[in-house]
Formats: structure tokens, sequence, C-alpha cells
């Protein structure tokens, strides 16, 4: 059986490594500019004029400006709406570059992925601790009677809120710890924590995605499957932090530690 698990988990991290080194992975993140920043409607080195609009974002470009809609020459306006899908996949774009529309709290904003990313061609790798069945404990997840959002900073220097939907119980070594997790659409778990190596051998936090709890709250929490958030890969994420509660009082080696 742990064989098994090491080799799966040998599987996820060459996984993992595929996907952040991806052409439009989180490396190639180059900025995020939120358009109450910029009331002119002029980007840093993105052409055309964006504006917010009500419940989306109205863009005006020129045919000099080379940016395409649905891989199509954009010349005029157009009204868009949040990208939702991969970033590849998002409507506007300029060259190789994929310009991504979102919005949080009711703030729109551009994302800018660039393959050619000094982020990418400097990547080496992630380092992270092999498995270690240690790390690797039955949990218990405890639903809040209703769900709660407390504002915690994000990684921008801005605070937003976190949602929290219950507490996730388990034991390392004889001793208790409880995290408080989101819910994620598909049921699975969402935790930001940070513990004693953070910002010492490991990120100053990671994340934690616990598998769905069965009907009696059951899951695994395996630590060996830590992970660093994006904003460890490109400094214009907008990560959250731990929120209060949520920094352990021991040494997870375990997981992803640091990027290469």
């Amino acid at each position: 059986m742990t064989t098994d698990a090491a080799d799966d988990w040998k599987q996820w991290h060459e996984t993992r490594l595929e996907a952040v080194a991806a052409p439009y992975g989180p490396l190639s993140l180059t900025g995020t500019h939120w358009l109450e920043d910029y009331p002119e409607g002029r980007l840093p080195d993105i052409p055309g004029a964006w504006r917010t609009d009500g419940d989306g974002v109205v863009l005006t470009a020129a045919a000099p400006d080379g940016l395409t809609l649905d891989g199509e020459p954009l010349t005029g306006e157009v009204r868009l709406t949040a990208d939702t899908g991969s970033t590849a996949a998002s409507r506007v774009a300029l060259g190789d570059r994929r310009l991504v529309v979102l919005v949080r709290e009711g703030v729109w904003g551009i994302r800018d992925f660039d393959p050619a990313s000094e982020a990418r061609r400097a990547f080496k790798g992630i380092e992270a601790t092999p498995y270690d069945p240690r790390w690797a404990v039955p949990g218990r997840f405890t639903p809040y009677d209703t769900d709660r959002t407390v504002r915690v900073a994000n990684a921008d220097g801005r605070e937003r809120g976190l949602g929290l939907g219950g507490e996730l119980s388990f034991a390392l070594d004889g001793a208790e710890f409880t995290l408080q997790v989101s819910v994620e659409g598909d049921g699975s778990l969402w935790a930001v924590f940070a513990d004693a190596t953070s910002g010492v051998s490991s990120h100053r936090f990671r994340f934690l995605r616990p598998a769905a709890p069965d009907a009696e709250g059951r899951t695994t929490v395996d630590l060996n499957r830590a992970l660093l958030p994006p904003c460890a890969f490109a400094d214009h994420f907008i990560c959250p932090f731990p929120p209060p509660g949520n920094t352990l009082d021991t040494a997870v080696a375990a997981g992803e530690r640091n990027v290469r």
C-alpha cells in the first residue's frame, strides 16, 4: 500500500510540474491590472481602451492594436464578462499572450499571461519532499451551520473575503489539529494554512485540497500533497493568506516547499 501511495505521489508531482510549466500555467502571469486603478482605460503594455460597465468590461480596439477576439482581429467595441474557462481559451489575445477578464468582489481586472515570461524561462522545478506515509492521516470534516466569510489579507496587499464551510480535524504524532476549510463546488475541501516551516524552509503559506468527505465527514488529510499557492510562482496572483487559526504549531516537512 505504501509503495502504491508513493508511486501515486510521484505521478501527482510529475503532473503538477507539467501543469505549472505549461505555456499558460501560473509562471506565465506577468500582470494583474484592476481597471479602477486606470480610469483613463489604458493598461500597462496592453493595447486598447478598457473600462468597466456595470456587470462587465467594455474593450475598444483598432486594427493597429493587434488584439483578437475569439481568434479573429478585433476592431470596434465589445462587451466582455469574466473568463471562467482555461487561460488558453480566454476570448481576448495579443499574439501568444492571453488577456483574461476577472472580477473579485465587484472589482474588474485584466490578467496578462505570456508564455515567454521570465519566470517560465527561469523555472527549474518545485522543491518537494518525497512521499512519507506519516503525513497521510484520517481527517474528519464538520460543516458549519451556515457558511462563514472572514476578511483576510491577500498577496497583493488588499483584504478580501474568504468563504469557509467548516472545520477539518486530524491528528499528527498524537497531537490534534484543526483547519478552517472552504468547500468547493464538487464537495472537495480547500485549506489555506501555514506551519512552523512557513517562511523558513517552505513558502510562507500553502494550500491543501482534501477529497470530498463521505456521508460521515471522513476524508484523508494528505500533507504530502500540500501545494504551493499560485503567488509562489508569480507575484501577480492575489492568493488569500491563512485565516485565523490556520497556522499549525508544528513543522509540516512534507509536500511542495519552494520554487526552484
